[in-house]
């Protein structure tokens, strides 16, 4: 991340991808696994996003790629409930048994699994609507 943020009340997420080096996918699953990061909405639906919340977004980042932390364990470590989220539900197993894998390829194989559900259950509801509609 830059030295010194821009001076803004808010940033976008190409934005904040740019200064964290993340992609859009990763932050918008973080944002269901970690209920602090909860950015503010446009009137349009875009997220905005205020500093404290690109702070929040670089300690998620460190916790689980530089320190190796379960998403639970992030969570933990951050004060969060320990509330199970997707991740959760699909590595749980998996995670007892970490020591043999490598944690943070897991993550973002499940972060980029659950954002593929995620596009696919959209898809088809859109294809339903307008076939509905017809």
């Amino acid at each position: 991340m830059p030295d010194a943020l821009p001076r803004k009340l808010f940033y976008k997420i190409g934005e904040v991808c740019q200064l964290t080096d993340t992609q859009p996918y990763v932050l918008r699953f973080w944002e269901s696994e970690f209920p602090q990061l909860a950015p503010n909405k446009s009137r349009s639906g875009q997220r905005l996003y205020r500093k404290k919340d690109i702070d929040l977004v670089l300690e998620i980042k460190r916790l689980l790629y530089q320190e190796g932390f379960t998403i639970a364990g992030a969570r933990k470590k951050l004060g969060m409930p320990e509330t199970q989220g997707p991740i959760d539900d699909l590595f749980g197993a998996v995670e007892s048994s970490a020591a043999s894998q490598p944690a943070p390829t897991l993550r973002m194989i499940g972060a980029q699994l659950a954002e593929i559900v995620r596009l696919m259950e959209a898809t088809d509801r859109r294809i339903k609507e307008r076939r509905a509609s017809r």
